[in-house]
C-alpha cells in the first residue's frame, strides 16, 4: 500500500532557492522541479526514513562548495546521495544545453 504524501511545496522551494542562492530563475524552477520529482518518487523517504522537505533541499545544496552555482550544487548534493544509496543521478540536472536554442 502506497502512502500518499504532498511532496515538496515547489512554490515555496523555488522562493527559498531564490533567497538562499541569487540563481538564475529558470535554474531555480528546473532544481524545484527535480526536488518535486525526487520528493514523489519515494525514493528519499525509502532511503532515510523521512520526506523530504524545502529545508533539506536547502541545507544540503547550502553544503556544497561555494563557487558552485545552484545546478552544480543540486548535482553535487545527488552525486553525494547516488554514491551513498544508488539511484539520484536521473534526478540531475542537465547543464550542457543552450537556454538560447
Amino acid at each position: 500500500m502506497r502512502i500518499l504524501h504532498p511532496g515538496v511545496d515547489r512554490t515555496e522551494l523555488e522562493q527559498e532557492l531564490r533567497d538562499a542562492f541569487d540563481a538564475d530563475p529558470d535554474i531555480v524552477t528546473v532544481v524545484a522541479r527535480q526536488a518535486r520529482d525526487l520528493s514523489e518518487s519515494d525514493q528519499f523517504v525509502t532511503d532515510f526514513g523521512a520526506e523530504l522537505t524545502v529545508e533539506d533541499v536547502v541545507d544540503n545544496l547550502a553544503d556544497a562548495p561555494d563557487d558552485y552555482q545552484l545546478a552544480e550544487r543540486w548535482n553535487w548534493w545527488l552525486g553525494a546521495l547516488d554514491l551513498s544509496h544508488g539511484g539520484y543521478a536521473r534526478f540531475s540536472v542537465r547543464q550542457d544545453i543552450d537556454k538560447t536554442s
